[in-house]
């Protein structure tokens, strides 16, 4: 988890006193072994997590950003976004809160250089959703969705959890591509009745 809120200047990709194996993240063919269905729902649903969480908590929803601000980018990041390792990028944590429980963690990364040529003003979200913004500009197209059981180490202390399943992907603009991942947190599968 980064510190909050992130400096200007760019910290280490993963401040925790251990390292942390990056996790394989995966297509839903490949995925092994598989979520059960309704959760493989959840984490290979195309539309926009935004407005499934805003219609679940019948508009009870809320962004709580958490921290952000330039950092050097973490391997499975760089890698995602084909980057060289230990490059830099806007990192923007949040949670996505249903009905007042946090339901997912949010984090989205964009390479500085790409970005800072954009125009595209990440820094002036505020609690405005990254998804709404994303979704609502129709030059953004969204690649292939990925999962995986997310690092616990990687997760704010209050909600740290093995095992939580994650997924991410990529939305390109030109060439600016901004990379986006979510947690599922246990309060939301209690909501839909998978806990």
């Amino acid at each position: 988890m980064l510190s909050s809120p992130l400096s200007a200047t760019p910290s280490p990709a993963v401040p925790h006193s251990s390292p942390v194996s990056p996790p394989s993240w995966q297509t839903a063919d490949h995925l092994s072994p598989a979520p059960p269905p309704p959760v493989s729902a959840w984490l290979f649903d195309q539309g926009s997590l935004t407005q499934r969480l805003t219609a679940l908590a019948d508009g009870a929803f809320a962004v709580q950003p958490l921290a952000e601000g330039w950092q050097v980018l973490r391997e499975d990041e760089c890698r995602a976004l084909g980057l060289e390792s230990g490059s830099e990028g806007w990192v923007r944590e949040v949670y996505l809160r249903g009905e007042g429980a946090p339901w997912v963690f949010a984090r989205s990364v964009a390479p500085r250089d790409a970005l800072q040529a954009s125009g595209l003003g990440l820094r002036e979200l505020g609690e405005r959703s990254l998804g709404e913004l994303l979704f609502s500009d129709r030059a953004f197209a969204r690649g292939a969705l990925h999962a995986c059981r997310y690092p616990a180490a990687w997760l704010p202390a209050a909600v740290a959890g093995e095992g939580l399943w994650a997924r991410h992907s990529r939305f390109d603009r030109g060439p600016l591509a901004v990379l986006v991942a979510e947690v599922f947190l246990p309060a939301l599968w209690r909501r839909v009745g998978l806990a």
